[in-house]
């Protein structure tokens, strides 16, 4: 059964920041209902298979299976994240802001679009009504 949050999302920020050992430093910060913000910071750390990294929530106390799906580093990020013994499932699109903010605007391109939605689809998500 799919959980609709779209009224209570808010944009947020996300810097991902690779280190020198190839694990990834991952930095949040959005508002709440409320106006007041929030920061959550992760180490996901590599892993043999390439574009998969693990991390633990400090702030959830559980456990991340990350994978990079496709990746286009001036760009975008197209990531899917499993939380480890709850049934959490998380896509998440990262656009680079410099590039999307300079180059085009707000919008994204159609292709992108579509790649996000049909992988979405892939994994499980319901169709959007």
């Amino acid at each position: 059964m799919p959980i609709n949050h779209k009224a209570s999302m808010k944009m947020g920020n996300a810097m991902l920041t690779p280190t020198a050992d190839r694990d990834q430093e991952m930095a949040y910060s959005s508002r709440n209902a409320d106006g007041s913000c929030w920061r959550m910071n992760h180490l996901a750390k590599k892993t043999n298979l390439a574009g998969k990294l693990i991390f633990k929530s400090e702030r959830w106390s559980n456990e991340n299976d990350m994978r990079v799906v496709d990746i286009k580093y001036d760009e975008y990020a197209l990531i899917h994240t499993k939380t480890k013994g709850v049934s959490a499932v998380l896509t998440n699109l990262y656009v680079y802001l410099v590039c999307h903010v300079l180059y085009r605007g707000t919008d994204l391109s159609p292709d992108l679009l579509q790649k996000f939605r049909q992988f979405s689809l892939d994994t499980g998500y319901p169709p959007q009504k």
